[in-house]
């Protein structure tokens, strides 16, 4: 059997809990096409471990878009991204960015396409500390941050549990004027706006191996847009949601854009497409 059908499923916990139905059917139509070795982790640890021990085997992962981020996270400080190719079978209810990236909805369609796909390079944001962002980047994060950026089933719980309470004990916002942040912005080295200008946000994506950032300074005012590799933000401590993640707070940070860094395996006319 080739290099090609020897496969490394990880699937991950989250997944077998939320959908175990689905894992079966991809995990049945990838055995059957393929000589497949299953590994089960039971945490980030063990799927981390899993990965690396992957010898020449072709990495695929079954879970949602955190699982997805967790394994390019991974591979990328493995130094892996450049050579190789991940396959993804979505499963899960977080699944809007694998989507958005080109795998089809449905865990057979998936898996077809693990086996019968074609490679698609991918842009990379990488930040100074090897985080990834694989499509948008928002800044600063809009939603509440205490868990959202902790793996496991477990941190939407918590967050419903702590945002009740926090009802309970005051009232809830009302929908006023979205809040203005004090943010400096610079895209290759050229400021787009100063910590003297409040912004509502900024968001970066990738658009065809370049960056495109776009500062919103309020809602009446034509929103700022560039292209850039780089782009440095930083100001008063700030979170930002990168994809399905939020991280901070920090005070500075910079991503640079890595042009058709990572591999992802897609239906081969999806591929073929997004490559014309």
């Amino acid at each position: 059997m080739s290099d090609h059908a020897q496969l490394l499923v990880v699937i991950d916990p989250v997944a077998r809990r939320t959908d175990g139905e689905s894992v079966r059917i991809a995990k049945d139509v990838l055995c059957g096409g393929s000589e497949a070795k299953i590994c089960l982790p039971e945490g980030p640890e063990e799927f981390a471990r899993a990965l690396a021990r992957r010898g020449g085997r072709r990495p695929v992962v079954v879970g949602d878009d955190r699982a997805l981020l967790r394994a390019v996270t991974l591979l990328h400080r493995d130094r892996w991204l450049g050579d190789g190719a991940l396959a993804l079978i979505p499963v899960g209810a977080a699944v809007q960015l694998a989507h958005s990236l080109g795998v089809p909805a449905g865990p057979v369609a998936a898996a077809r396409a693990v086996l019968d796909g074609a490679v698609r390079r991918l842009d990379l944001l990488v930040d100074e500390s090897d985080g990834v962002v694989l499509g948008d980047l928002a800044i600063p994060a809009g939603h509440d941050p205490e868990r959202e950026g902790v793996d496991g089933e477990g941190a939407s719980v918590w967050s419903a549990c702590r945002s009740l309470v926090r009802t309970l004990v005051r009232p809830a916002p009302s929908a006023h004027a979205p809040r203005r942040h004090r943010l400096r912005v610079e895209a290759d080295g050229i400021l787009l706006t100063d910590l003297d200008r409040p912004v509502e946000g900024v968001t970066v994506r990738t658009d065809g191996g370049r960056a495109e950032v776009t500062v919103q300074h309020h809602a009446h005012s034509d929103p700022v847009r560039t292209q850039a590799l780089t782009v440095t933000v930083s100001g008063a401590d700030f979170r930002y949601r990168a994809d399905a993640l939020i991280t901070g707070p920090v005070r500075t940070r910079t991503w640079t854009l890595r042009p058709g860094a990572w591999g992802l395996t897609l239906p081969a006319a999806a591929a073929a497409a997004s490559g014309a």
